[in-house]
C-alpha cells in the first residue's frame, strides 16, 4: 500500500472525513501538535472538517475517515469518498466496529427517532423530515459498505499512532498498527 501520488507537487494529498461519531478521532489528529508541522511539508490537506473547499476533490492519495455511516447523507459521502480516494483509512473504533454509534442498532432507527423527537420534549413533538438525513436501518462500520484499506482503532485513536500511520504512509511505507500498537 502506497500513498505516492501523482499531481507533481510531492506531497500527499490528504483528506480527512467525519461521518457519526464525536470528533474525538480528529481531535487527536489534532493533538498531534508541532508535529503537524514536519508533515505540513509533506502533505497537503485538500478536504475535511477544517477546510473549506465544499466539494471532495479528485485524486485524493489518503483519506482518514472517522464514524460509522447511520444515514443516507454519510452512505452517498462514503461512497463518494472510496471512489476518489486511493487509500482509505478507518480511523477510530466507530469507522472500524460502528461503536458507539451502533448502540442504536439493538432498539432500531424508528424507536430512537420517536425517543428523541417526540417522548423527550416538551413542546411541537415532531420528527424533522427535511432537516436531518434519512437514518439507515442499522448503523454500520465503514468495512461493511466500502473496501477500507487501513483499519486504526481506538477511542480515539493516540495522537502518536495517527502519526505513526501519517508518517508511514508519506513515507511510501505498508502500515500495521495493529502490530506496532495491539
Amino acid at each position: 500500500m502506497s500513498a505516492a501520488n501523482g499531481n507533481g507537487s510531492g506531497k500527499i494529498r490528504l483528506a480527512t472525513v467525519w461521518l457519526d461519531g464525536c470528533s474525538g478521532c480528529h481531535m487527536s489528529l489534532l493533538d498531534i501538535d508541532e508535529r503537524l508541522i514536519a508533515l505540513a511539508d509533506r502533505v497537503e490537506l485538500v478536504w475535511g472538517p477544517l477546510v473549506d473547499p465544499k466539494e471532495f476533490p479528485p485524486d485524493v492519495d489518503v483519506t482518514l475517515v472517522e464514524g460509522a455511516v447511520s444515514n443516507e447523507e454519510d452512505l452517498h459521502r462514503i461512497r463518494m469518498v472510496r471512489s476518489r480516494t486511493k487509500i482509505l483509512v478507518s480511523l477510530g473504533d466507530c469507522a472500524v466496529t460502528g461503536n458507539v454509534p451502533a448502540m442504536r442498532n439493538k432498539f432500531g432507527a424508528a424507536a430512537v427517532l420517536r425517543r428523541a423527537y417526540l417522548e423527550n420534549v416538551a413542546s411541537e413533538a415532531q420528527i424533522p423530515r427535511e432537516v436531518i438525513p434519512a437514518l439507515l436501518k442499522s448503523v454500520r462500520p465503514v468495512h461493511e459498505l466500502v473496501p477500507v484499506d487501513l483499519f486504526v482503532p481506538g477511542c480515539p485513536p493516540s495522537a502518536d499512532l495517527i502519526f505513526s500511520v501519517l508518517s508511514e504512509l508519506v513515507e511510501g511505507k505498508a502500515v500495521n498498527p495493529a502490530a506496532k500498537f495491539g
